[in-house]
């Protein structure tokens, strides 16, 4: 998995410091965006030519790792 996260880049002043897929302006979070609203594999790719299929999977690894903690609720 390490060699599909070295496809994912934080560089200060591209996109106020977001992640993104290496050499492009394009964030994890557009990924996802577009994952979420139902646009295949194939749509993205097509809409996105610079994109490869582990472009996207990478996104999606970043992601996971990104929520894999524990969050800590406290009371009021």
């Amino acid at each position: 998995m390490s060699e599909l996260l070295e496809r994912i880049t934080i560089e200060n002043g591209k996109r106020s410091g977001r992640p993104c897929v290496r050499g492009t302006r394009i964030t994890v979070g557009d990924v996802l965006g577009w994952l979420a609203s139902g646009m295949s594999l194939a749509e993205i790719l097509a809409d996105y030519p610079e994109l490869t299929p582990d472009d996207i999977r990478a996104c999606l690894a970043y992601a996971a790792i990104e929520v894999d903690h524990a969050t800590v609720t406290v009371a009021a």
